[in-house]
């Protein structure tokens, strides 16, 4: 043995919430080296309706990727990775944006997770009773995609629904966007499009809330190829992603996950050996996690499923391999917190001070590769 370290392996993740986008720069030890974030555009052109845009979205994930690989060996990168908000993005069949609105702007491709404009279809869709609706909760949530795609067919069936070639959870098109690779991941189809990690999609299902289009064609505009979080998928990244994105070509990509679910799977799946934390030793079903953005998540996994009315799930290896997922939560919980801080008189102030602060510690804290 020479006696002399071995390369540095580096892992870019990238994390889509729903006002900006993270990304992160660790090592083969999960250190992490270097952060950016950027914020993205946001529309409501109506009550009830927010959109945001695929295109801005992208570019942003491309800013932030810039950033926090700078100054280092670009082959030293051994892998990257999305999560992001449950969002449905739509393009055309040549993967263009197509408008999710009525004023036909299709730079505002994307119906945001937090839109309720589809309520009437959701009710007709709960009215069904259909067994899959058992998996989540006994009644699916307006913040779910096959109530948002009722709604395009019966609202936009000229300037949308008839055109659109393929419907994307925002993870899944970060990932295609980065591979060229139209399959799904697990995560988002299994806890937002009802499909089964054992048995793929119902059928009867999309046929029972007038949805028979996706059954007719295989499911290809939803995916019908469907792999678990963290497969590899093709190629890597293509040279025109690489480039956009800062990185070389070919570096590993994986199926993407739902950005709670990246928050829930490193805390269930965290090492606490030596913490003195009382779930040392426990097997990981023992484990809450609490994911805390613009709503709270509560998450929890186990070996057999669990059905409990009003807690979606439970979910098979949506999350972690092998194991039923069952999540909980409080809507906007991180939004009012945000509203009763930014409303306090002396807001303005120690915003000021943070920032300060925040300008110091990373001036000092800056890494040298």
């Amino acid at each position: 043995m020479s006696g002399e370290e071995e390369p540095r392996s580096y892992y870019v993740g990238v994390d889509v919430g729903t006002g900006s986008v993270r990304a992160a720069l660790v090592d083969q030890r999960g250190v992490l080296l270097a952060f950016a974030d950027q914020p993205i555009k946001k529309w409501e052109p109506q009550f009830n309706h927010h959109e945001q845009s695929s295109e801005d979205i992208w570019a942003a994930c491309c800013v932030v990727t810039k950033k926090v690989v700078q100054g280092i060996d670009l082959n030293q990168i051994r892998g990257l990775g999305f999560d992001a908000t449950c969002s449905l993005v739509v393009l055309d069949k040549q993967f263009r944006p197509l408008p999710v609105n009525h004023e036909g702007d299709s730079h505002r491709n994307v119906i945001m997770w937090l839109d309720h404009r589809a309520v009437s279809q959701v009710h007709r869709i709960n009215e069904t009773k259909h067994s899959v609706l058992q998996y989540v909760g006994g009644v699916m949530s307006v913040e779910m995609q096959a109530p948002k795609l009722l709604w395009l067919k019966e609202n936009l069936r000229e300037t949308c629904w008839d055109k659109a070639g393929h419907f994307f959870d925002l993870p899944d098109f970060l990932s295609w966007k980065a591979t060229g690779v139209t399959a799904r991941s697990l995560c988002s189809l299994v806890c937002k499009w009802t499909y089964s990690a054992e048995k793929g999609w119902d059928d009867s299902f999309w046929k029972m809330i007038g949805l028979e289009d996706f059954v007719a064609d295989n499911y290809n505009k939803i995916g019908n190829q469907v792999l678990p979080p963290g497969t590899s998928l093709g190629s890597g990244l293509t040279p025109e992603a690489a480039k956009e994105l800062g990185l070389r070509p070919g570096v590993p990509v994986a199926a993407s996950l739902i950005d709670a679910h990246a928050g829930g799977l490193g805390v269930i799946g965290a090492d606490v050996r030596g913490h003195g934390l009382i779930c040392e030793g426990q097997p990981v079903t023992s484990r809450l996690a609490v994911i805390c953005g613009t709503s709270s998540c509560h998450m929890g996994i186990s070996k057999d499923p669990i059905f409990v009315p009003g807690v979606w799930g439970p979910y098979f290896s949506a999350m972690v391999p092998g194991f039923w997922l069952n999540e909980g939560g409080q809507s906007v919980t991180g939004k009012l917190i945000d509203h009763l801080v930014q409303g306090h008189p002396a807001f303005p102030e120690l915003q000021a001070k943070a920032t300060a602060r925040h300008h110091f510690l990373v001036h000092r804290m800056t890494p040298s590769y």
